[in-house]
This record gives structure tokens, sequence and C-alpha cells, in this order.
């Protein structure tokens, strides 16, 4: 609801207002980035002090203003100093996130290898020594790294100075980081009604607002889903736009006991390989020393090249329907007017036209992406 007139605003309405000031956010966020998207930029914020020595802000916004990176919007366009923020904010996760990057492709291009496309054990050695972190590092990481870095030298005849020639400013993600608010600008709060949050916050009533007059606050009710306790802290949201909708990232803060090392009885073990994500189960310890597991576990899949075989499959065996349709009435003759039709059904060699082996078995028990399955039934340990 717009409070100024009281109009109830419509979801696509809503999405649009909250569309014109992300626009606005990522111009900001864009400028900033490519200003400072180089390494003593990177190493100074990086570093965490600023030119007096003084320790910098965790966050991020503040960091940024404390090393004098501003940002303005453009000409004509008037937004409140809690917007920069938000765009600072978001400037200045990207910025730091870099760092890791860079160093990464300093340590590769320092220890560039004889051959890019197989190192010797000592290449190895001496390339994970001058990455930090790097005996921890999976190779595929160095090997991303050193592909990118070969395509660079084969594509400009020389190797790339520093990773911020080897890649551009990254792309600005469209959303609002209200974290870097304050009450001017947003606030959230439990709503009468259990299971509601009352999200108030100031949008633009146009695309390029050029006063204050043209921002006005909106109450926005958001469901809250069941997993939050009902005596957490809220949080101001990330929004961002899905499908003409808008959605709250929204974080929350609750109490939990206190956990003790020693003197517990039950126990959840979690464990990953190549052919399940993740397999977990409880178990019990009983008085006797004896483990028993509780229930029959479970195991989480990422099926979604699962899902879309089950489409893929769904898809032949209607096929496979349609050409022993046309099979039958057609009988063998072939002066049927259907005999073309059936002709030119891919099924009829044994192979729909998506590449899936035809089957009459109907495809039951695949599991959806990011549900659990209960491989086997509990047994004593």
């Amino acid at each position: 609801m717009d409070e100024r007139t009281g109009e109830l605003l419509s979801a696509a309405v809503l999405a649009e207002r909250v569309g014109w000031c992300v626009s606005l956010v990522s111009g900001m966020v864009s400028a900033l980035t490519v200003e400072h998207w180089n390494t003593a930029d990177v190493d100074t914020l990086a570093a965490g002090e600023d030119a007096g020595g003084r320790k910098l802000p965790s966050n991020a916004w503040m960091a940024l203003r404390r090393l004098g990176w501003t940002v303005a919007p453009p000409e004509g366009v008037k937004v409140n100093d809690r917007i920069v923020r938000v765009a600072q904010e978001q400037a200045g996760r990207a910025l730091r996130s870099a760092k890791w990057r860079a160093d990464l492709t300093a340590g590769v291009l320092t220890m560039w290898p004889g051959d890019p496309a197989r190192r010797t054990a000592d290449e190895w050695d001496a390339v994970r020594e001058a990455v930090p972190g790097g005996q921890f590092l999976p190779s595929s990481v160095i090997k991303s790294r050193t592909r990118q870095t070969a395509s660079f030298n084969a594509k400009n005849g020389r190797m790339p100075v520093d990773v911020f020639e080897l890649e551009g400013a990254p792309r600005t993600a469209r959303m609002l980081l209200l974290s870097a608010c304050d009450g001017q600008q947003a606030t959230i709060e439990r709503a009468g009604e259990a299971g509601r949050a009352l999200l108030r916050l100031q949008i633009p009533t146009r695309p390029d607002p050029a006063s204050y007059k043209d921002w006005t606050w909106v109450a926005c009710p958001i469901s809250l889903p069941p997993t939050i306790p009902a005596g957490a802290v809220l949080h101001l949201p990330t929004l961002r736009i899905h499908r003409d909708r808008v959605r709250a990232d929204l974080a929350y803060t609750h109490a939990v006991p206190r956990t003790s090392r020693t003197g517990h009885t039950i126990a959840l073990g979690v464990d990953w390989g190549l052919n399940t994500l993740l397999s977990a189960g409880a178990a019990r310890l009983h008085d006797d020393g004896q483990i028993t597991a509780l229930g029959s576990g479970g195991q989480f899949r990422a099926a979604g090249v699962l899902a879309k075989q089950h489409r893929l499959r769904r898809l032949s065996e209607h096929l496979h329907a349609k050409t022993d349709h046309y099979q039958r009435l057609t009988g063998g003759d072939k002066q049927y007017s259907l005999t073309a039709k059936h002709r030119s059904c891919p099924m009829r060699s044994g192979t729909s036209a998506t590449g899936v082996p035809t089957s009459t078995t109907p495809s039951r028990g695949l599991p959806h992406a990011g549900q659990w399955i209960r491989p086997s039934p509990p047994r004593p340990r």
C-alpha cells in the first residue's frame, strides 16, 4: 500500500517501482566497481586499514566511505543517502571478493608451467606454495585458471598482467541490500497475525525521481516461512525481482541453547560422494555401548538432471503410445491415410526424438529436485 495516497498496489506495480530503484542502484554499483577494479584499490580494501592506519569498518559501505570512494546518481536524479549506501555496500562486497581471485591468478602467473596442459609434480608443488591456501585448493580450480590464462595468451599474444586484465568488471546483480539502510529508508516488524511481517520502505514513483517528492513510503506485507521461530528477530531483507514479483531474502536471529562438548547420546552423520551428493543418518548411543540407527536415514540428490530425464521419458512414452495407436489404426495397410504419419513418427526406430530409449515402463520413484529419499531400513551397528 502506498502510504501517501492509501492506494493498494498490485504485485506488478510494486515490482515495477522496486525495479526503478534497483536500476538506480545498479548504475551506481557498476560505476563504482569499474572505477576501483584494479590491483591497488582491491589490495587497499583487503588490507583493512585506511591511509591513517585505522582499521576499516566491517560494513563495506562504511569502509568505502572511510577510503573516500564515493558515487553519485545520474545528473538530475535525486536519491537519499541511504540509497547511495546500498550501492556502496554492494560494490564493496564485490571488490572484497575479488581479492582471492587476484591472489590465485598472481600465483598461477608467477609459477607458470612449461606445458600449461600438463604440470609436473614439482610445478604443482610450486604453484600451490605461491597461492594462499594452495595446499588445500582443488586441482580443478588451478587448472581452470590456467586454461583461462592460456586462452588470453593465445588471443592477445602475451600474458595478462593480473586478474583485472584477465577478467572484466563483474556484472552487477539487480538487488537491493536493505541491510545497509536504517529506519529512514526501510523498517521491518512483525505484523499482528502469526507468520506475517510488515516491510516499509521508500521507493520512487517514477524511473527518474527529480526530487524527494518522487519518493514515497510503501507498506509491503511478507509471509514468513514456518522455519522462522516466533521469537526470532527479523533483519532488513535483500530485495530482488523474480518473474515480475518482488522476492525478499530475509535474515533473522534467534537464541539457541548452549551446546556441550560431551554427554551426547544422539549424533547426525553426514557424508558426500559422487553418485549421491549427501547421505545422512542419525544414530543413538545406548548405555550398553551399542549404537543403533534412528529411522532409515536419507539421501539428498541434486535431481535437476533426473527431473529433465523424467520429463523426456514422459515425452517418449507419449510418442510411443501415439505410434502404437497409429499401428492399430492402419492395421498394416500401406494405403491407409495415416501410414505416412506412422512412418514419420520418431518412435518407430526405438528411440525418441529427444534421444531417450523408448520404454513402456512407467517412470516412478524419481526424486524431484531437492528431495530426500530413504535408501534402506534401519539396522543396528
